[in-house]
């Protein structure tokens, strides 16, 4: 992956995942630029991009997550910055799409925030977005600039390849009817057959599963999801999945977003494993022994690669080995 382009491209990184950002660069054979982000005495955000971008393809990387406002105001601000100082390009790298869960109106007076937050990526001066296992496929029409949207699968599934035994069913369990196509393509990828966890929403936490579509009596079982907020759907799940008699349940969920009580609900769950990337860094309180991370450094790392030499990122998944 290391190569000429050492002197075009140039990337950066918020305060959101500085962790990830290394190490895209480290696979990439290149420096992360120094950015000073600070504040104002008045708690405005301060952002100065160190090092001369003029005529560069520059990659901007930052999660919405963990503190979602600020993190998306700091990279709209960085944008600008990155606008204002002639970068030839500026391709916004998210990891995770915060704001993803509101991408249609479901209710009354009710905001499209999905829709809201790629307008304000738009206005800000992004050329292009990259990022990974969106809530919704629908948020790449919000767009009107290039979009590439990337897909885990390739980073949790040869995890997952080792759990299975020789001597026991291995079934992909999706938690709801929307994660089928999901949960479909693991379900392909482990050559293993598929269910489905019915089950009923109370709120925007609280869920209740009802009932298992799918044989999973003396299976072990992977349910399969986009992102782990409160883990009660996932600990329920996991509960009605016990119930129907399987035997070693696991988790593969891609953005660990982890708050409130979902890992004191994890531990005391029958969940085995939980496997996530780092899309979202997880912080040492949060490191239990259940929980196991996979990086998506190489495969993003390979992307922006191809994005640069004006490569096709889409046939990523069919000729490329991406290292985990």
């Amino acid at each position: 992956m290391k190569g000429n382009h050492k002197n075009s491209i140039s990337i950066i990184s918020g305060n959101a995942n500085p962790q990830l950002a290394k190490a895209i660069c480290r696979k990439l054979g290149i420096h992360l630029d120094r950015v000073a982000i600070g504040r104002f005495p008045d708690g405005e955000i301060r952002v100065q991009i160190e090092e001369n971008i003029r005529g560069k393809d520059l990659f901007i990387i930052q999660s919405i997550c963990q503190s979602p406002n600020d993190h998306l105001m700091e990279l709209l601000i960085l944008i600008d910055a990155a606008k204002r100082a002639s970068a030839q390009r500026i391709t916004a790298v998210l990891p995770y799409y915060g704001y993803g869960r509101q991408d249609r109106k479901d209710r009354p007076r009710v905001p499209i925030t999905a829709k809201l937050v790629a307008n304000l990526l738009q206005t800000s001066g992004a050329n292009r977005i990259l990022t990974m296992d969106l809530h919704s496929n629908q948020i790449q029409g919000f767009f009107d600039i290039p979009f590439d949207h990337l897909y885990s699968i390739n980073v949790l599934c040869p995890y997952l390849i080792q759990r299975k035994k020789k001597d026991r069913e291995f079934v992909v369990a999706s938690t709801d009817v929307g994660g089928i196509k999901m949960a479909r393509a693991y379900a392909n990828r482990l050559n293993c057959n598929l269910a489905i966890v019915d089950k009923r929403r109370e709120d925007a936490s609280t869920t209740h599963a009802m009932h298992i579509i799918g044989n999973v009596k003396d299976c072990d079982v992977v349910i399969v999801d986009d992102m782990v907020t409160t883990a009660g759907s996932l600990v329920e799940a996991v509960s009605a999945i016990k119930r129907a008699g399987a035997r070693e349940i696991y988790a593969a969920i891609v953005h660990p977003v982890l708050v409130g009580p979902a890992i004191s609900r994890l531990q005391k769950s029958g969940l085995k494993e939980l496997v996530v990337t780092d899309t979202i860094p997880l912080p040492s309180e949060k490191r239990i022994r259940k929980i196991k991370v996979r990086s998506v450094a190489g495969l993003l790392a390979e992307a922006i690669h191809r994005i640069h030499q004006n490569q096709s990122v889409s046939s990523l998944f069919r000729s490329v080995s991406v290292e985990s």
